[in-house]
């Protein structure tokens, strides 16, 4: 079981960086500050973020900004090699060795500015992954108090029994959203349930608002509908949609826009009406349940 008590809905950092809004320092400091005050108190991180640059810059602003480490909790990932002038790679491929994760954990640690890793996550599973030599690794770091909770991404869920075998997995991070919808009807997440693993839902907002296609067309007629009766927006809808699995999964939403921000835990405190929620399912998948 997680020793971690991470926000209902947690700030995703990979837009944040040098990859996509490029926030300066001063930026992201603002940006902790909005989320706190509302309430989302957990970041999501990943060494690769920005080319690997994105943790030393939110580090520099957390310094900054003077706000106690215990008021916030930081999750971040390793695993993924990518082909930039900031490894030697020359092929992406990923990386678990536990040489590596130990080395990567640490780098992170100097990155953030902090003692401690709330959340150490393995980004991607790798074929040539040793189930062994992970345990060793996550063990050293929980002992060294740099890491509390341990989970992995985007694994199987033979992959993360393998890694279960040796050390505990408290958290999986999938792809989930409304017009993603796998992991609710291939095991997943019955196959968290069953053994205690909070899952954490990235791009949580699927490709609603980033494709027009049948689909995404069908969710947003009904969604203008939901919108006047619950008075709030598409997005919150939809976060609210996946809050009520019983799964307990957490969105990750990545989003710098200080409205949506603002309006981010409106969806926990709404309760949507079940053939509301049946609804989107049937849209999204295009045709009602049998």
């Amino acid at each position: 079981m997680s020793k971690t008590l991470l926000s209902p809905v947690i700030s995703g950092i990979r837009n944040w960086g040098a990859s996509d809004k490029n926030l300066t320092p001063k930026e992201m400091e603002s940006m902790i500050q909005l989320c706190i005050e509302n309430k989302i108190t957990t970041f999501d991180h990943a060494d690769i973020y920005g080319d690997y640059t994105t943790e030393a810059d939110f580090g520099k602003a957390l310094q900054n900004s003077k706000i106690s480490r215990e008021k916030l909790q930081l999750i971040t990932k390793c695993g993924i090699q990518l082909v930039t002038e900031n490894r030697k790679n020359k092929i992406r491929h990923y990386e678990l060795s536990k040489e590596y994760i130990i080395w990567s954990a640490e780098e992170s640690l100097k990155k953030l500015r902090t003692d401690y890793i709330d959340v150490f996550l393995l980004q991607r599973p790798s074929p040539l992954m040793q189930a062994d030599e992970i345990a060793e690794a996550v063990e050293k770091l929980k002992s060294e108090g740099k890491i509390i909770d341990f989970g992995v991404g985007n694994f199987s869920n033979s992959q993360v029994e393998l890694i279960r075998h040796k050390t505990e997995v408290s958290y999986h991070s999938v792809q989930f959203s409304a017009t993603n919808f796998e992991p609710m009807t291939n095991g997943i997440f019955d196959y968290a349930q069953i053994n205690g693993i909070r899952p954490l839902a990235w791009n949580p907002l699927g490709t609603v608002f980033r494709e027009d296609t049948k689909q995404t067309r069908r969710l947003k007629k009904l969604l203008s509908t939901l919108v006047e009766k619950y008075h709030l927006g598409s997005d919150t809808l939809l976060l609210a949609w996946i809050l009520k699995h019983p799964a307990k999964i957490i969105p990750v939403a990545g989003t710098v826009n200080v409205a949506r921000i603002q309006s981010l835990m409106k969806a926990v405190e709404l309760e949507m009406d079940k053939e509301d929620w049946f609804a989107i399912w049937a849209e999204s998948r295009g045709e009602e349940l049998l």
